[in-house]
């Protein structure tokens, strides 16, 4: 297995494990497979390009098997905070230290980026597994969002974790 930043040469297979998320754990997700599905091959590629944006791929030869995205704030007062988007493991992949491997790819990231202390994340508090992942990077949890995610008529609390270093 091979990590890796993605380019824009890889936003079509992004693109097809993102609709893929979208549409097995939409929980996990502020956006939904409905407002992403349309979307042209050139708009996931300008995500993969976007200062300050860095999404790491875990590559099985061409098969893209997850994906994570840190972002580091751009203003003055923020600089010092990294944030992490959107991690997602294609679910035939899980529990073979996917998501690890890439969690671990974004810290490094953001220890090389200047002025960054911190990296925060959200995750769905019922997601048991990703918590334990992020607990077991040194990631803790600062506070809970009630009815953080609305999917029909289902909610969804959200944990708000920091990793200092």
């Amino acid at each position: 297995m091979e990590i890796r930043q993605l380019t824009a040469a890889d936003a079509e297979v992004y693109r097809d494990l993102r609709l893929e998320g979208l549409q097995t754990n939409p929980e996990a997700f502020g956006a939904s497979f409905e407002e992403e599905m349309d979307l042209s091959i050139e708009s996931f590629a300008s995500r993969l390009e976007g200062q300050g944006t860095f999404t790491f791929g875990a590559f099985n030869q061409e098969d893209l098997l997850g994906v994570a995205t840190l972002v580091q704030a751009n203003k003055v007062k923020l600089k010092h905070k990294a944030s992490i988007f959107a991690v997602y493991v294609s679910s035939k992949k899980r529990g073979l230290g996917i998501g690890k491997q890439l969690m671990i790819e974004i810290i490094n990231q953001a220890k090389t980026l200047v002025d960054v202390e911190q990296i925060n994340l959200t995750v769905v508090s019922s997601n048991v597994s990703a918590k334990g992942l992020y607990t077991s990077l040194g990631f803790h949890v600062f506070g809970t969002e009630r009815n953080a995610l609305k999917i029909g008529q289902q909610y969804f609390d959200e944990d708000y974790m920091v990793l200092y270093f």
